[in-house]
């Protein structure tokens, strides 16, 4: 039988595509949310019990000084999936799927499912990847997204205020399988047990360690409360916070440390707090077993994040929503098939960074709206000259600018805080008038007006 040429030359073309869309590697990605700075590996809490996120740690590179660019979960997914500042977004609260997915496309981008799709990848999700829904429309797979509720309703035993489902407590070990938590990482074992024919997009987020802080009994078993670590706090720390900040930064509905202290909770408060991580942790497990039994475990690019941090009794308050570094500061780890083992970067990075850096990992080509970049060079030499600070936004026109040894804050009435993480980490000292620090104050407030012409035009509060 003869083969017309015409065919063989087709033939040959093709394969190198196949061939090329086979060796990409598959991405893992796991968002946790409200995931604070405390597991082990980011060696700033001394008491979490995380061995797996530890052990993922061990296996990549942990980002310790990466920052979220809003401290709330909508519009911080936003920005990470779509790879752009919310203020260029235009979101300040909550959205769902589609209007970021219709925001993208007016901006004249692609939200980073859909842009591994269009790529030849499988996109699979399960529980909360953008705020109030998994992805839609290119996601080939889902598995839904779980409520906050646990499997017992709210039991409201400790706190009753209105807007906000802040409370704490154990729940009976038995009902652990009702957790949606449970229910996602179960789905994600199920999707790397089966044969996918492409390179495939396996997104995975975790609800734990959000309020309600509730999880089975075992979990905080595995604590002391007696014995644990209580974060810093500095009873007068407020005072040289101007009122712009504390007006947006201070929310009345959450529970503040002198209450915690005087009611004899604070205790309880950060042991279901590490109870709920830990529960999370025990889920990323999961998934990080059922890949490494997989045919997957050599050619699969993992990403682990938090969308931004939380106070946990820090600033007199047990919240996120603020631009001090409890609320920004978000543990980061990036391991896969060409990542070095057991390597920290003490550059500051930002989570924008992430949609870019999948892209040059993946061989695909690069976005050229992303606002972030590509953290590949870090990830190759992780203590290189890296200047470029972290641009954080939070409402009423506030910002800030972070850099490796300095947290500049500007709000909308122009007041200022500024904090030398050289010597106070905890910024419990707000140096923005110290003439010692006018230099610094000037630079930072020139990068961040220089930053915000860059990428706030698109802003506009939706």
């Amino acid at each position: 039988m003869k083969i017309s040429k015409l065919f063989l030359y087709s033939i040959l073309m093709v394969l190198p595509c196949m061939a090329s869309s086979a060796e990409r590697p598959n991405v893992l990605l796991i968002a946790v949310d409200d995931l604070n700075d405390f597991p082990t590996f980011v060696n700033r809490y001394p008491d979490a019990l995380t061995p797996n996120m530890d052990r993922l740690a061990e296996s990549g590179t942990v980002f310790t000084k990466a920052i979220c660019q809003f401290p709330l979960c909508g519009p911080s997914r936003a920005s990470i999936m779509t790879g752009m500042h919310p203020s260029t977004l235009g979101f300040s609260g909550h959205m769902k799927d589609p209007e970021v997915q219709e925001r993208a496309i007016e901006l004249g981008t692609k939200t980073l499912h859909t842009y591994f799709s269009d790529q030849g990848y499988k996109t699979m999700s399960v529980g909360k990847i953008f705020h109030n829904s998994v992805p839609k429309g290119t996601v080939d797979e889902s598995g839904g997204r779980g409520g906050f509720s646990t499997p017992v309703g709210k039991l409201k035993k400790n706190w009753h205020q209105n807007r906000t489902s802040t409370d704490w407590a154990a729940v009976p070990n038995e009902l652990e399988e009702k957790f949606p938590d449970y229910k996602s990482a179960q789905w994600a074992v199920e999707k790397l047990q089966e044969k996918h024919d492409k390179p495939f997009l396996l997104m995975v987020g975790i609800l734990n360690p959000h309020v309600p802080w509730y999880a089975p009994q075992k979990y905080f078993d595995l604590y002391d409360k007696d014995k644990l670590t209580l974060p810093a706090f500095k009873k007068d720390d407020l005072d040289d916070i101007p009122q712009a900040g504390l007006d947006i930064s201070i929310l009345s509905q959450m529970p503040r440390t002198d209450w915690a202290i005087a009611n004899k909770q604070w205790r309880n408060i950060l042991h279901a707090y590490l109870a709920c991580t830990s529960f999370a942790d025990a889920q990323v497990g999961k998934v990080l077993d059922a890949l490494a039994a997989s045919p997957y475990a050599d050619n699969t690019i993992i990403v682990l994040y938090s969308d931004h941090g939380y106070h946990m009794g820090e600033k007199n308050t047990f919240q996120k929503q603020s631009l001090w570094e409890r609320s920004t500061h978000v543990p980061v780890i990036i391991a896969g098939p060409d990542t070095k083992a057991g390597t920290r970067s003490d550059r500051v990075v930002s989570l924008i960074d992430i949609y870019p850096t999948l892209l040059e990992m993946a061989g695909l080509p690069a976005n050229p709206k992303n606002e972030g970049r590509s953290l590949v060079p870090l990830l190759k030499q992780p203590s290189r000259d890296w200047p470029y600070p972290a641009l954080t936004g939070w409402v009423k026109g506030s910002f800030s600018v972070q850099t490796e040894n300095y947290h500049y804050i500007r709000y909308e009435d122009g007041s200022e805080e500024l904090y030398d993480h050289q010597n106070d980490l905890n910024e419990f000292n707000n140096q923005a008038n110290n003439p010692e620090y006018a230099k610094i104050k000037d630079q930072l407030a020139a990068a961040l007006n220089s930053m915000l012409k860059e990428h706030a035009g698109g802003h506009d509060n939706r």
